[in-house]
């Protein structure tokens, strides 16, 4: 007979104002239990329980209640809300899925290497003389648009343009749409127009880019409308910006307290994957996601009535010591734990472009690390609100020996 979860005795989680402090919190309620209560729903905490909620399809994503609950959010922004692969469920998600899946395979996101490498070398380029930056705002704010643009094969004219509609429509999980919602909306209507004039140009002009190959994706004589295409490609540009920056950003962060490692990787490119993996293991950028229940759900003996609220908690089963040993050491060489980070999800919603985003932190950091050495904070970081959807500093200014 299982327990209704709003019956059980359980530690309590809140949001809080410090990304710290919630993450001692959450690590300490996972000791005494695998759930605990929250001030929105429940918090999923250690690694096989997260891994379960996720790939439980019966958990929908609550990505569409971010704004639906949101008592400031009027009825006709919500109104503007349509299907995305990062919400869809059911028959839905299959066949957008197995469409598109092709389209970002790691050999697509190998290709791309060479202009990571470029972009990023441009970018240190200008402050390599000085030996100061803010790593935040310098390097990996412009990092990830221009490889979205080359991705979709978009002019490098209108880089600027697409990181600010990134930026403003991100907002929406930054929970303030009183202030937000004239940016968010602009940035939408913005990029919507943009995104069909794309692809009318793609349709009559084929190229080698990912707009070209969603294109012409096709099963059983299935294939994209035009507004699963506009849709698709507002994905990659919203999907594939703020999460690449911010964990960059996080990556630099974490490396700066470990000048040993940081001389490692300058010197062996090669070990960048296992860089890549640990820092978002400790340090990842998207720290929880969230789940509704579609329908009642049991699970390890509780009742979840349909339309429970859970958040699997990804910092906290990231450092899940029955998977991580010593998991609250950093060890990017000799971590092999058999199990994946967790940062890029799991399931059906596992990253889409996940792929491309390792590739991009891959180049990112040998480089960084090669030509900033000895890198050193001048001044606090900032960062960005703590319960902000895709955390990272907005501001991390450093010193390094000019090159």
């Amino acid at each position: 007979m299982s327990t209704p979860v709003g019956e059980l005795d359980l530690p309590f989680v809140g949001f809080g104002d410090d990304r710290n402090e919630r993450l001692v919190a959450t690590l300490r309620a996972a000791e005494q239990s695998w759930l605990a209560r929250g001030e929105i729903g429940y918090t999923v905490l250690r690694y096989d329980d997260v891994v379960a909620v996720l790939r439980d399809k019966r958990w929908h994503s609550a990505v569409p209640l971010v704004v639906e609950m949101s008592a400031e959010a009027t009825p006709e922004f919500k109104m503007r809300r349509r299907e995305s692969i990062l919400s869809a469920e059911g028959d839905t998600h299959v066949r957008l899925r197995r469409l598109v899946a092709p389209a970002f395979s790691p050999r697509r996101a190998d290709k791309l290497r060479p202009a990571m490498r470029e972009v990023v070398n441009g970018l240190v380029d200008r402050v390599a003389s000085s030996g100061t930056a803010d790593i935040a705002a310098d390097v990996c704010e412009p990092y990830p648009i221009p490889i979205i643009c080359e991705l979709l094969g978009a002019p490098k004219a209108d880089w600027e343009l697409f990181s600010r509609w990134a930026t403003d429509v991100l907002r929406v999980f930054d929970n303030n749409f009183k202030v937000d919602m004239p940016a968010i909306i602009a940035a939408q209507d913005g990029l919507d127009l943009y995104t069909r004039n794309l692809i009318a140009d793609r349709r009559s002009k084929p190229r080698d880019d990912l707009l070209t190959d969603l294109i012409a994706m096709e099963e059983a004589g299935d294939r994209l409308t035009t507004e699963e295409l506009v849709m698709m490609v507002e994905a990659v540009i919203v999907g594939g910006t703020d999460t690449t920056r911010n964990q960059l950003g996080l990556a630099v962060d974490m490396l700066i307290d470990h000048p040993d490692k940081w001389g490692l990787l300058a010197d062996d490119p090669t070990t960048a994957p296992r860089f890549v993996e640990e820092t978002m293991r400790l340090n990842g950028a998207v720290r929880a996601t969230g789940r509704v229940a579609s329908c009642d759900i049991e699970y390890r003996g509780v009742l979840f009535p349909a339309g429970s609220i859970v958040f699997p908690a990804l910092a906290s089963a990231n450092r899940d010591a029955s998977v991580f040993t010593d998991p609250n050491h950093f060890d990017p060489t000799n971590r092999d734990s058999g199990q994946p980070q967790l940062t890029f999800g799991s399931g059906i919603h596992y990253c889409l472009g996940a792929a491309l985003a390792r590739a991009e932190l891959q180049e990112a950091l040998p480089l960084l690390a090669r030509r900033m050495p000895n890198i050193r904070r001048t001044a606090e970081p900032r960062y960005k609100i703590a319960t902000a959807g895709v955390f990272g500093p907005t501001s991390l200014p450093v010193g390094f020996d000019p090159t």
